[in-house]
């Protein structure tokens, strides 16, 4: 049977032996082509391939894969299938790969770092700091780049230095949910690396991120060491929950799909009281992204937002989302 990606169009069904071949040349020699087909066969709607991708996945190591769309994918690889085409998107990766820096600052110690703000593991003691600055390492990564996947064995937990992160679940439907977009300061994968389960989520970077990351059985040795890495781990978690919590209880009580999506919106202006005046804010999410953090569909979304736009509530300025009447949006939200 083949099925529709997002934009319709037909997509080709992932054979699961040739799914499994990849697995074994992906975790034999770390071929980012192979590794790239078992990100696809996760999007499957074969519940077969996504368990196969799924164990194999869960094997990694290191995932520094770039999740580009399948599009860009089959131009990159010139139409080519199987793992000629793998072959091909390593060598694609490799090159990638050598741009490093993506226009940030790099930064090789926590101790010397200048974008520190206000957050669990940002605010540790200089003799703490200096302690997990040792224990881990920086990494900059690309937009688009996977971090860890749901379902994954823990490596570790990451603190996002610089950048955003999308946290998503995929249902055994193939239907994908963004739960939040992660900001500077915020750890990532924190309770699976404490717990030794599997990470809940998939984390993916929105844009060019920096990122620390400090190895599972590390990190549970200086926790279990040092008190004040215990109470800031506890807060990080315990904030975690807090949000997640709220997040549901937004996205459950909101009524209608307008009344979800006019809650997300408000929701980037940052709490900003600004009175009868306009509030700008950069839209970084494509309407099908925005569908994926309120439930909805996209059409769903661009339905609504026409709606918006007619009543003069918003209007956009190229890129630039323009919030005209925010009380009539809090309106439609409560």
């Amino acid at each position: 049977m083949v099925g529709n990606d997002k934009d319709g169009a037909q997509q080709a069904p992932v054979d699961p032996l040739f799914l499994f071949g990849c697995g074994l040349l992906w975790h034999k020699t770390a071929d980012a082509g192979a590794g790239w087909e078992l990100i696809r066969g996760l999007k499957s709607r074969d519940i077969a391939v996504r368990a196969i991708a799924r164990a194999w996945l869960a094997k990694a190591q290191n995932l520094r894969l770039p999740a580009a769309s399948l599009p860009d994918w089959e131009a990159a690889t010139g139409g080519a299938s199987g793992l000629e085409a793998a072959q091909r998107h390593n060598n694609l990766i490799e090159v990638v790969g050598m741009n490093t820096p993506y226009g940030l600052e790099i930064i090789d110690s926590c101790l010397h770092c200048n974008m520190r703000i206000e957050s669990c593991f940002c605010n540790l003691s200089p003799e703490m700091l200096k302690s997990f600055s040792a224990a881990s390492h920086q990494s900059t990564y690309p937009g688009g780049a996977l971090l860890f996947v749901e379902g994954q064995k823990p490596r570790g937990a990451f603190v996002l230095c610089s950048g955003r992160v999308k946290l998503s679940t995929t249902s055994r439907e193939g239907k994908v949910l963004i739960l939040k977009i992660a900001q500077p300061g915020e750890a990532l994968g924190l309770s699976a690396a404490i717990s030794g389960t599997e990470y809940e989520l998939t984390a993916e970077t929105t844009g060019p991120c920096q990122v620390t990351f400090v190895e599972r059985e590390t990190f549970i040795k200086l926790v279990e060491k040092n008190g004040e890495l215990g109470l800031r781990t506890a807060q990080a978690l315990s904030w975690e929950f807090q949000s997640a919590y709220r997040d549901i209880q937004e996205l459950v009580l909101a009524r209608s799909s307008a009344g979800k999506l006019a809650r997300l919106l408000l929701s980037w202006t940052g709490g900003r009281e600004t009175g009868n005046s306009e509030i700008r804010i950069r839209a970084s999410l494509t309407h099908e992204e925005m569908a994926q953090m309120i439930g909805a569909s996209r059409e769903t979304v661009t339905r609504v937002l026409s709606d918006l736009k007619k009543k003069e509530w918003i209007r956009l300025d190229g890129s630039t989302l323009v919030i005209r009447n925010r009380t009539a949006l809090e309106t439609l939200a409560a």
